[in-house]
């Protein structure tokens, strides 16, 4: 019977591997800790900094949601993620499916173009987007929100798609096909059952590129309580600055739904970027 041993340099390597993880935990979570102990501080004072305070005032949580009215941006918010999110996904899907399975004519050309729509960041393009939306009569709506952040994603929603069908084996299309099967049976109850992971972990991700989405909503709508919380905390910021525990508490009240949903989810998100670098 052979026993293994363990060599002292792989210990180190281990010992080390994990000390990194837990530093770089500690440097992430500095800043949100550093924040809650201020959201806690008396209203109208100035924190030390990562101090817990003697009195935690945990009101300022209430007085930051009434103030910002964040039951209403709440709502605006789940709107412009319900009519963002299953769209953006359902066009992404059928789009990465269709060049890289069924691939037409000049798909390779178009694929480039999708490629090509990930570097161009958004800056370059809210000048024409605010004149198209005006033209469109879309500002100061939901819509101005909603269209755009559609469009803004199909590049990286139909490169993820594709780069997933790319992967799954031609043998079971083609099995489908010799049954009898049309390209949109394929599609619904073939293709897609199989892309679940990765359509999760899109949609995970689009969730959290449209909640927290900041420029477009404070370009395109006047109105804060139209846009996304995070596109509201620009005007919160300029109303209550002044009062860093009030402005601490609010911003933790916006992180609150993407940091919960991550917890929810990291396991199916983590398991599809696996299954990608797995196949790629």
């Amino acid at each position: 019977m052979s026993t293994m041993v363990k060599r002292p340099g792989a210990a180190l390597g281990t010992i080390a591997a994990r000390g990194l993880l837990v530093a770089l935990m500690f440097v992430t979570l500095l800043p949100f800790i550093t924040m809650f102990s201020a959201a806690l501080a008396p209203s109208g004072t100035y924190p030390p900094g990562l101090q817990w305070p003697a009195d935690p005032q945990w009101g300022n949580f209430i007085e930051a949601f009434e103030a910002a009215k964040l039951d209403r941006l709440l709502l605006s918010s789940i709107t412009i993620v319900a009519g963002v999110v299953p769209v953006s996904i359902l066009i992404g899907t059928m789009a990465g499916f269709g060049l890289a399975k069924l691939a037409p004519r000049g798909s390779q050309f178009v694929y480039l173009l999708f490629v090509i729509g990930l570097t161009l960041p958004l800056e370059v393009v809210i000048i024409p987007l605010y004149y198209e939306v005006q033209w469109l009569g879309l500002l100061n709506t939901k819509f101005a929100i909603i269209l755009p952040l559609i469009g803004l994603f199909m590049p990286f929603s139909i490169y993820w798609m594709r780069a997933h069908f790319v992967n799954v084996p031609a043998e079971m299309s083609e099995a489908a096909e010799i049954d009898g099967a049309s390209v949109w049976q394929q599609f619904w109850y073939i293709q897609v059952p199989l892309a679940r992971p990765a359509i999760l972990s899109l949609a995970i991700l689009q969730f959290l590129w449209t909640w927290n989405s900041f420029l477009l909503p404070l370009v395109l709508v006047e109105t804060p309580l139209e846009r996304t919380m995070a596109g509201a905390l620009g005007a919160f910021q300029g109303q209550w600055g002044t009062n860093i525990p009030l402005l601490c508490a609010g911003s933790l009240l916006i992180l609150a739904p993407t940091i919960i949903l991550f917890l929810l989810f990291q396991k199916q998100f983590v398991a599809a970027l696996l299954q990608g670098a797995v196949k790629g």
